[in-house]
């Protein structure tokens, strides 16, 4: 592995989950490529800016970098890569988290009774992250290793919000597995996987417990921080047995577990098996290629 500082790209990473990913990623002196559209405070329902989030990074002890990219848009996405690969020569970790959440997604109601734009989180989430890969993968196959990771969770399994959403999870956990399988085929040691998160401590969620704090109680003390997936990343891309995971849904919590990693007060968030009585898919290894 290279003694340079690893290069990380972090797809939607105003806020959320992808903003504590990168300030992670950050902690452990990634050079991290902060992605999204909020430029400004006010531009989106939630706060966070991509400038924050680079801020952050550095402040955490890497070296943030934000760019303003539309992943809905193949040419800024392809800009973005060329960017990475000009500026670094490399690129280690892909994250793929970037989606377009409606603020209606989850509002009471049957799926045509929500907006029709609640289907962007297909777009901007699913393809969005197909692409990003597309484009990221020939540099990490001739470089010879790297990770791309997807943020998924159990929405994937079980209903959450209708199907937009479940079908952007399950897409997420597919992608991985299939992406894992070229990688193989390749003859590289570039890895896949998509990666369960628990409830997050993100704006968003505690902005919708502070409005119904009695429908959202039961997440009482189960909540994980937003960086606490991106030290399991930092983890999984540090050890020698990385591609063992490959191709893998992982839940973020056992992952942690194994690899000693604590969250909010010292503790280990609890698994989502445990909480939800689910486990990841099972995919199977026949092929048509």
């Amino acid at each position: 592995m290279s003694s340079k500082p690893p290069i990380a790209i972090v797809t939607g990473a105003s806020r959320g989950a992808g903003k504590g990913i990168a300030m992670a990623l950050g902690s452990h002196g990634c050079t991290v490529y902060v992605t999204g559209r909020t430029q400004k405070e006010g531009e989106a329902s939630v706060t966070g800016t991509i400038y924050a989030t680079a801020e952050a990074v550095t402040a955490a002890g890497g070296r943030g970098i934000a760019v303003r990219c539309d992943h809905a848009d193949n040419a800024q996405v392809k800009s973005l890569i060329d960017r990475v690969v000009s500026d670094q020569g490399r690129i280690d970790i892909l994250v793929n988290n970037a989606c377009a959440i409606h603020d209606l997604l989850p509002a009471p109601g049957n799926f045509w009774e929500k907006p029709l734009e609640i289907s962007q989180m297909i777009d901007v989430g699913v393809r969005s992250g197909f692409v990003a890969s597309w484009y990221a993968a020939p540099h990490m196959v001739k470089q010879g290793r790297g990770l791309v990771v997807f943020t998924s969770s159990p929405g994937s399994v079980h209903y959450c919000f209708g199907p937009a959403y479940g079908a952007h999870k399950a897409g997420m956990d597919k992608m991985a597995f299939d992406m894992a399988v070229d990688f193989k085929d390749a003859g590289v040691d570039v890895a896949a996987v998509s990666v369960w998160m628990g409830s997050l401590t993100s704006e968003r969620l505690l902005q919708l417990m502070a409005a119904a704090p009695e429908k959202f109680k039961h997440l009482e003390g189960t909540l994980e921080s937003t960086e606490f997936t991106g030290h399991v990343v930092w983890a999984l891309f540090n050890d020698p047995k990385m591609m063992d995971y490959t191709g893998r849904t992982l839940i973020g919590a056992e992952l942690g577990r194994a690899y000693g990693i604590t969250d909010i007060g010292g503790k280990s968030p609890p698994s989502v098996r445990e909480l939800q009585h689910c486990a990841p898919p099972e995919y199977y290894p026949y092929k048509i290629k």
